[in-house]
């Protein structure tokens, strides 16, 4: 594997393993307000990020590479309200679309085509993720965290279901 291209893709699993605390943070935090439903989401969203992690370390081994595990810094712990916890979430998710496309950037440069094709499941599955939290902020921000909106919501993220990536014949939740 190239050096340059494993670099990359280690430096993203822990990334990845990071984001992991931050909603595992995220969660905590909801938790704390007695937002269980909240929190369920951002439990949800912690087993995305590990299966996003473990996809990378999966093709790094696939491709003869070793995978490399870094210490992961300490998140945040407390927000201000619920909707800034969804503004920092959302602001998250766009830098890890920034990572992977400097990741297909350099798979281009290295002219590592599988790389590249390998990346374009992480930018679609980016699309999605950036979208769903950015609906939810957005709505928070329009209910101005009444209780009556934030208890609907707690409601309405409580159904969130877990579809594993790895899975063999995975189907994302509509």
């Amino acid at each position: 594997m190239n050096p340059k291209i494993e670099k990359a893709l280690n430096d993203q699993i822990n990334f990845e393993l990071y984001s992991s605390y931050i909603y595992m943070a995220m969660a905590s935090y909801f938790r704390s307000l007695s937002l269980s439903g909240f929190a369920h989401w951002m439990e949800i969203q912690v087993q995305e990020e590990l299966a996003h992690a473990l996809k990378l370390y999966n093709y790094i081994t696939e491709r003869g590479g070793i995978a490399v595990f870094d210490a992961i810094a300490k998140p945040p712990q407390t927000w201000d309200s619920p909707t800034d916890v969804f503004k920092h979430s959302h602001e998250h998710e766009q830098i890890v679309t920034s990572r992977m496309h400097e990741i297909v950037d350099l798979s281009l440069k290295e002219k590592d085509h599988t790389t590249n094709a390998h990346i374009q499941w992480y930018l679609n599955e980016q699309v999605e993720e950036e979208s769903k939290v950015l609906g939810i902020y957005q709505q928070l921000k329009f209910a101005n965290n009444s209780p009556q909106a934030l208890l609907m919501f707690d409601r309405e993220l409580a159904q969130r279901i877990f579809v594993d990536p790895n899975a063999p014949n995975a189907q994302k939740q509509p």
